[in-house]
């Protein structure tokens, strides 16, 4: 869910059932917006008041993103599209172009009439909730996304990235340290089996060799099985 929300049923089926109209459907039925939008300002030139041209107009003018001439269409039958049987759509698309043209509170009022009329509109309630998130961003400084944002988000980019080096260099340091500690224990060991040996007998030395072949079979026995475990749960993965 966006600003971006698409108008509400397309074009509006004529009220006033003038030829112009009904071309400017077919038209916009196959996204030829623009030749739509010529057939409808026909049927408005013809009828000022006619709801079904001007509702119509401001969909093929939103398709083009002429959000000023698509509000425009809406305003122009203001106080007589609300009284039909199409005002929920009326109030739905009035709300969408004034998300496009970021005027939050507009937008917030008009999808709130929108829902108060057709409560089941899921799209109206999402735009709703929407538009007022982001009014609310708006009037504590937010500005819809402006420069601040993109500064603070800067900011704490740049405060991540450094957190993330000063991490990075600790545990570096830690690893050298215990490299080093290990390094020393092992040279502590090795030491201490060099004099070991001097003072143990030949049976002892096998005893011992042969202590250490089986704690080493043990080991690789331990790896293999680990190593079967894993390629089985791959090819499980896998083959789901």
């Amino acid at each position: 869910m966006g600003a971006a929300a698409l108008l509400a049923g397309g074009s509006l089926q004529a009220q006033t059932d003038k030829r112009e109209v009904r071309a400017g459907n077919r038209k916009f039925s196959k996204e030829e917006y623009k030749a739509a939008e010529i057939d409808y300002r026909k049927a408005v030139l013809k009828d000022s008041l006619s709801v079904a041209g001007e509702y119509n107009l401001a969909s093929s003018l939103y398709r083009q993103q002429d959000w000023d001439g698509a509000g425009k269409a809406l305003q122009t039958v203001k106080d007589i599209a609300p009284g039909t049987e199409n005002a929920a759509r009326w109030h739905y698309n009035t709300g969408d172009v004034a998300l496009q043209k970021k005027d939050y509170a507009s937008a917030v009022k008009a999808f709130r009439e929108a829902l108060l009329l057709d409560p089941g509109d899921l799209d109206a309630k999402e735009n709703y909730i929407y538009a007022k998130l982001m009014l609310q961003n708006q009037q504590n400084g937010g500005g819809g996304g402006g420069g601040d944002n993109q500064d603070n988000q800067d900011n704490q980019d740049r405060n991540q990235q450094d957190q993330n080096q000063n991490q990075n260099q600790d545990q570096n340091q830690d690893q050298q340290q215990q490299d080093q500690d290990q390094q020393d224990n092992q040279d502590q060991q090795d030491s201490q089996e060099q004099q070991s040996q001097q003072q143990i007998s030949p049976q002892q030395a096998q005893q011992m060799l042969q202590a250490i072949q089986a704690k080493e079979k043990e080991t690789q026995d331990k790896v293999n099985k680990e190593k079967a475990a894993a390629l089985k749960s791959r090819q499980k993965d896998k083959n789901w």
